[in-house]
């Protein structure tokens, strides 16, 4: 996916990227795919406290910022798989410092953490 200019977004690339991770939930799904391919039952399972709706949403807008890629295979009964895009992966090398940060300075008991 090439730069492209998002309504509402400044100049600012911390803003910009914002809009495409905002929310409480698209950062664990990031999370949650940079492990594995997924189902989207297993995401649920795997995001504990998303509704389907939600998840479902998410997804969506996810794939329209090319960051999710979600594949139909021509089954019975259907399965469709969720993975990360190349600009997903990328996506998630500059959040894990941020996870880094979390679990040194937030999470109890976590390797380096309080």
């Amino acid at each position: 996916m090439a730069a492209t200019s998002r309504p509402g977004s400044s100049h600012c690339g911390i803003d910009a990227a914002m809009d495409v991770i905002g929310g409480k939930w698209k950062v664990l799904i990031l999370w949650a795919l940079g492990e594995a391919p997924q189902r989207f039952g297993a995401l649920r399972r795997l995001i504990p406290g998303v509704t389907e709706k939600v998840l479902a949403a998410q997804l969506r807008e996810l794939e329209a910022d090319g960051i999710v890629h979600r594949e139909a295979h021509d089954e019975v009964p259907p399965r469709v798989e969720y993975s990360l895009t190349p600009l997903g992966v990328e996506l998630n090398a500059a959040l894990a410092p941020l996870g880094a940060w979390g679990r040194k300075h937030l999470v109890p008991g976590a390797p380096g953490g309080s």
